[in-house]
């Protein structure tokens, strides 16, 4: 039985365990916390994720859909929270269509327990990965309690372990490695709207909501406890920035000029604010994910920033295809694992690339486009397209979300969605065209052509 090492017992590493599990391998998974699930974990960093089509289409496949749906709360839409207080909900998609808040503890947890209880996994914790041997095939360990170390030899290695990979370091050191990382000059510090005194919500649970202010934004995911984790979105520094808000009156008088709707609804903003940390906001970009018999997946291969709540989806997708890639070899009685990681990562890092820039291009797009004219006007034309020619026009949003389309084509496709309409805001009176029918032959004629 070939034996198989996960390094990071995380979203990704867990999952990609139960399924190598059910593909007959001998799995080991080594962690540097200790078992999440003896324990809470710290607040402040979470972030609730957005859990959608690509997503779920993985959990599926393991067998603990139903269980995550237990946990899952829908959002429709975008609830967009203007200055007055006024909320507007943008759709998503078509009516039934919804991404999913859902707890990133919770759902880590569910993911442990579905490997755990499957055969030929052994999970080991408190063991901090020191060095990889890429030739050999084996990695040093570190155990964080008696300070041992001590080497596991196996015949593959993939490096789950998030954005600052102790794995990708190891490959980081070879020849003709590229790699790029760069942070965001805003961060972000989460924040909590509880349940209502009578135990309910205090907003609209189906949806995910924003208030956009141009350069920064606050947003609340639903949970199932009738909660809301907030997370606001901020400059590091500047005008208005964390550093300019170093006492409880400065982030009062914040919240006061930008967000006072949302004052109400959080008792504790202000003790919350410096008792949680503010974090950073990190893109990086890696390529080859493979050395030898040593693979990257996850964050480890691509981090990105959560604007699209796509960072878990990609990350699961990447198990998803690799699953599927060894499939195919098993159906043929031949798993050569040479082949099966260099389609591998021929297929996922054109997509990684791609949910890389449009992620960032999401930041822009939550925080200021949602509330232009403009952007909104295209989102309902987008509607009546996607309605009028379900088999030939998606609007982004739906490609990434709803779709199995690959990340790299839907950006491809966006593109020339955003020449299209660019053209479009430029024709005098143009809404009133659309009003009228009268660019009716002219989109249909684009659709079909240069979209099709």
């Amino acid at each position: 039985m070939q034996k198989i090492t996960i390094v990071g017992a995380g979203l990704v590493g867990s999952l990609l365990a139960a399924y190598l599990s059910k593909k007959g391998f001998l799995v080991d998974v080594f962690e540097r916390r200790g078992d999440m699930r003896q324990k809470e974990v710290d607040g402040g960093r979470s972030i609730n994720l957005a859990l959608s089509h690509r997503g779920w289409k993985a959990l599926r496949d393991i067998g603990v859909e139903e269980e995550v749906k237990k946990i899952a709360i829908p959002m429709h839409g975008r609830m967009i929270h203007d200055l007055a207080g006024n909320q507007t909900l943008q759709p998503y998609g078509l009516s039934g269509q919804s991404i999913y808040s859902v707890s990133r503890a919770v759902i880590n947890r569910i993911l442990m327990d579905c490997a755990d209880a499957l055969p030929n996994i052994n999970f080991h914790f408190h063991q901090r990965c020191r060095k990889i041997d890429l030739n050999a095939t084996t990695i040093t360990l570190e155990n964080e309690q008696t300070n041992q170390i001590h080497t596991h030899q196996s015949n593959l290695i993939f490096g789950a372990d998030g954005a600052f990979s102790n794995v990708r370091f190891s490959l980081q050191r070879t020849y003709r490695f590229n790699y790029s990382q760069s942070f965001l000059p805003h961060g972000y510090k989460e924040l909590t709207i509880p349940p209502s005194s009578d135990g309910d919500f205090q907003m609209e649970p189906n949806a995910l909501h924003i208030w956009p202010r141009k350069r920064f934004m606050l947003i609340a995911l639903p949970n199932p406890d009738k909660s809301f984790t907030c997370t606001l979105f901020l400059s590091f520094e500047g005008a208005i920035s964390f550093e300019q808000l170093q006492t409880p009156q400065q982030v009062q008088a914040f919240f006061e000029a930008h967000f006072p709707d949302a004052i109400p609804l959080m008792p504790d903003y202000k003790e919350e604010f410096f008792e949680n940390p503010t974090s950073s906001l990190v893109t990086i970009n890696c390529d080859p994910w493979i050395k030898n018999k040593v693979a990257l997946i996850g964050d480890a291969s691509h981090a990105i920033v959560p604007f699209y709540g796509q960072g878990m989806n990609a990350g699961f997708e990447d198990c998803y295809v690799l699953n599927s890639i060894i499939e195919k070899q098993q159906a043929e009685q031949l798993l050569d694992w040479t082949q099966v990681l260099d389609e591998y990562q021929t297929v996922r890092i054109p997509d990684a690339n791609a949910i890389s820039e449009l992620a960032l291009r999401n930041f822009i797009e939550m925080r200021d486009s949602v509330i232009n004219p403009n952007f909104v006007y295209r989102k309902k034309i987008e509607q009546v397209l996607n309605k009028k020619y379900a088999d030939k026009y998606l609007p982004l949003y739906s490609m990434v979300t709803f779709s199995d389309l690959r990340y790299s084509e839907a950006l491809r496709i966006s593109k020339l969605q955003d020449d299209f309409f660019n053209a479009l805001y430029q024709r005098p009176n143009w809404q009133d065209l659309w009003e009228q029918g009268a660019l009716d032959t002219e989109i249909d004629a684009w659709i079909n052509g240069e979209l099709h």
